[in-house]
């Protein structure tokens, strides 16, 4: 299934029903009188968030939803049926937008969470309802409301506990890979992550959601190379995990690319708790390893970790950080996970 995480489409809510002119006519009957029903309402376009989804590619073959018409009033005081609703389906962590795709309508964070972005129009009145004292056989009747139509825009950012920032082919998709079930894809070029990847990773008998996203360039803000448009995808995370390779010839200059490209990105981003590792390090021997280590730990100004996704190296230390960060985030610690960090050997 391909990844959609942005969507422009139309809705309308249904017109309310017509009311009905009617007036009883039984043979026995010496006064008969008006007994139009009323129309019934028009349906409501919905969006409802629910499990099971982690994309919008189905709106990207259909952008228009019409709710239905409410039934016409009849006679014999018969009012018209409701218009059936649209609801529509979409993954947790959906936003919906006005059509300028700036101004947040709704934020779906939880299963369950329903929202109606469309009202269904008023049914109108039959004649039965008009009739008074002084005028007993009204012939006239409303027509039903009109819907409301709107444009509006689906953004997905996913929600996951943690997520994992660098530059390409910083390990991120192989460190996604070797600590849960997740099979990004994986090569030896930049870019090879195209779309976000979710992951469960578990340490500990905890475990806590990964998202893995595509590597970030100086001047992505500005739209070089893929951008930060996946970046919103890990706005909702309570941690970052910071992936400097070991294979650069400057890890302090690689980090502090990305911690510029998340200053500019905003959103909170860079006010994020961070967890910088330095990754790859099976590539390099263990004295360059450790002289970038230090390096990049005074210029971070804590220590960092040393960890291969390959020989899994370290990878448990810097899953255990996450977890004792998401677990104080969640209030289930009480003490402070900086107490916790230690540099990978």
């Amino acid at each position: 299934m391909k990844f959609l995480d942005q969507a422009k489409i139309n809705i309308r809510s249904g017109d309310g029903g017509a009311g009905c002119v009617s007036f009883r006519r039984e043979k026995f009957i010496e006064f008969g009188g008006p007994d139009g029903g009323d129309g019934g309402r028009g349906g409501d376009v919905w969006i409802e968030a629910v499990d099971g989804l982690n994309t919008l590619i189905d709106y990207r073959y259909q952008q228009h939803f019409k709710a239905k018409t409410g039934v016409h009033g009849m006679g014999r005081n018969r009012a018209g049926a409701r218009g059936a609703d649209v609801v529509l389906k979409a993954p947790i962590g959906t936003q919906v937008l006005e059509e300028d795709n700036e101004t947040l309508i709704c934020d779906l964070t939880e299963t369950g969470q329903r929202f109606r972005l469309a009202k269904g129009g008023n049914g109108g009145f039959g004649n039965a309802h008009f009739a008074t004292s002084t005028n007993q056989a009204p012939r006239r009747a409303n027509p039903g409301q009109e819907g409301e139509e709107r444009v509006v825009w689906l953004r997905l950012k996913l929600i996951a506990d943690a997520g994992i920032v660098g530059l390409p082919n910083a390990g991120k998709s192989t460190f996604l890979a070797s600590v849960s079930a997740a099979k990004p894809k994986i090569a030896d070029y930049p870019f090879t992550t195209l779309h976000p990847n979710l992951g469960v990773a578990r340490i500990d008998a905890r475990e806590f959601v990964l998202a893995d996203i595509p590597g970030l360039i100086e001047g992505a803000h500005e739209g070089v190379g893929i951008g930060d448009r996946f970046l919103g995808h890990v706005e909702r995370t309570r941690v970052l995990l910071h992936l400097v390779s070991a294979r650069e010839e400057s890890p302090t200059k690689a980090w502090r690319t990305v911690r510029r490209e998340l200053e500019a990105y905003g959103h909170g981003l860079a006010e994020k708790r961070e967890i910088v590792a330095l990754s790859q390090v099976d590539t390099v021997d263990e004295a360059s390893s450790k002289r970038k280590a230090s390096a990049l730990s005074r210029s971070v100004g804590r220590p960092v970790l040393q960890l291969s996704a390959a020989t899994h190296e370290g990878v448990e230390a810097a899953l255990r950080a996450l977890a004792d960060i998401i677990a104080e985030a969640r209030g289930e610690n009480e003490k402070p996970a900086e107490a916790k960090w230690t540099p990978g050997q």
